[in-house]
């Protein structure tokens, strides 16, 4: 059964594209985080959007991947949080596993700088949009295998997914019933799909759980390559868009309210009225993990 999140928590979505030059990308992030901490000193969480340190390009993750731990974008985001006491969602960028795989993999570090919680994104978005656009992410990624759920001390349970994954409402919903009080999803909607689904997901998600939902994208890129939607935002439990960001670079803030999760899940209590005795509850033999 999901829980409230335990206190208010103030969060800041870090919406910047990513260009060809990783350790380029990697300042960038780090003065992001720095822009967004001299506005807001008392932020709890920062959230960077998927693929941050390399371009979103199917023939460009393998040369942008690395071990975790001791690559240098873990290195940068583990002392970041530590130096800033900080907790950081840490978007996603190209893992190489110890079997040689290159994943699209989501860290989360705690105010220690400790690693959290590791998701693997567990959906590739292969589609074909006749006339539109064709990706393959299984052309050159494995898929995780688990669903992730982990707490953060002091601000509660959260669930991570990637991108993709959110279309699959099932991560949601395990997250959710082991709980989780926030979902949160760096994703790289595209100009197609993203004024179509984007939205729409965020709200169905918040809706289905009552619980929150931070999705957090690219900017567009002004010099060309693969197109994010960008309109990073975050959904409260009634479905309601908090905050929303336009499509170019720019941080935006929210303060997440555990009232409103209460009121959400009293005035309507679903968690109570689920009919498991004729459908399945998907959480029961969930595989699910932090690290």
């Amino acid at each position: 059964m999901s829980v409230p999140i335990a206190k208010s928590i103030k969060v800041a979505l870090l919406q910047f594209y990513a260009g060809s030059d990783k350790i380029a990308n990697l300042s960038k992030a780090k003065e992001y985080f720095l822009k967004a901490l001299k506005k807001e000193p008392d932020l709890d969480l920062l959230v960077l959007p998927e693929c941050f340190n390399s371009p979103y390009a199917v023939d460009q993750f393998h040369n942008y991947c690395e071990r975790i731990p001791g690559g240098e974008t873990t290195n940068m985001l583990s002392k970041f949080a530590r130096e800033n006491s900080i907790n950081i969602i840490g978007g996603s960028f190209p893992e190489l596993g110890e079997d040689g795989n290159v994943y699209n993999t989501s860290l989360t570090f705690n105010k220690s700088g400790e690693i959290v919680a590791k998701h693997r994104k567990v959906h590739l978005f292969d589609i074909d949009i006749p006339g539109k656009m064709t990706f393959k992410e299984s052309a050159s990624l494995h898929s995780g295998n688990k669903a992730t759920v982990f707490d953060l001390e002091g601000l509660g349970k959260f669930g991570l997914a990637i991108c993709y994954d959110i279309r699959f409402p099932e991560l949601a919903m395990i997250a959710s019933r082991r709980g989780a009080g926030v979902m949160c999803y760096p994703g790289a909607f595209n100009t197609v799909t993203g004024p179509k689904f984007w939205t729409k997901f965020g709200v169905a998600r918040a809706i289905d759980n009552q619980n929150y939902v931070i999705l957090c994208s690219p900017a567009r890129n002004p010099n060309g390559g693969y197109q994010a939607y960008g309109h990073s935002m975050v959904v409260d439990p009634n479905g309601d868009v908090l905050i929303e960001a336009g499509h170019g670079e720019e941080i935006v803030y929210a303060e997440l309210d555990p009232q409103v999760e209460i009121d959400a899940r009293t005035s309507i209590p679903l968690s109570s009225q689920r009919r498991f005795d004729i459908y399945k509850d998907v959480s029961k033999d969930a595989v699910t993990s932090a690290l």
